[in-house]
């Protein structure tokens, strides 16, 4: 599910605290810490393994078709950012290398709006493996 982008819940976090807990990768402890300072288990264990690029390819597919090579590139630079790192916090899409394509970064290659767009879809996709 955390590959493929699908909404984990609470059931499937309480399975993975368990296995954690069973195998003895972690203790009560680090849960807590990764709650604390990762975003909670899901998107800690996405972080290591990314996101399947046809997941990430298909959550941004809207701001592909028909757009400019500006904007291709730079959708295409936030699916391989999903795809090695499993999250993007859309702040980070004012910082380089995004600012490589336009020094606006984000507003300087879309509309306010379609720029609120495209951080709307990166926030889902971080809450659907948060649960």
């Amino acid at each position: 599910k955390l590959r493929r982008n699908e909404q984990l819940t609470p059931q499937d976090l309480a399975e993975l605290e368990r296995m954690f807990l069973d195998e003895g990768v972690a203790v009560s402890d680090d849960l807590d810490r990764i709650r604390t300072e990762e975003g909670g288990l899901g998107l800690f264990i996405r972080s290591l393994v990314g996101m399947d690029r046809a997941a990430a390819k298909a959550a941004l597919s809207k701001f592909i078709d028909g757009r400019s090579a500006n904007q291709i590139e730079f959708i295409e630079m936030i699916i391989e950012h999903l795809t090695e790192r499993g999250a993007i916090d859309p702040s980070q899409l004012y910082e380089a290398p995004f600012t490589d394509i336009d020094q606006g970064g984000l507003n300087g290659v879309f509309s306010i709006e379609e720029a609120r767009q495209i951080a709307q879809t990166l926030d889902a996709i971080r809450t659907r493996a948060a649960a």
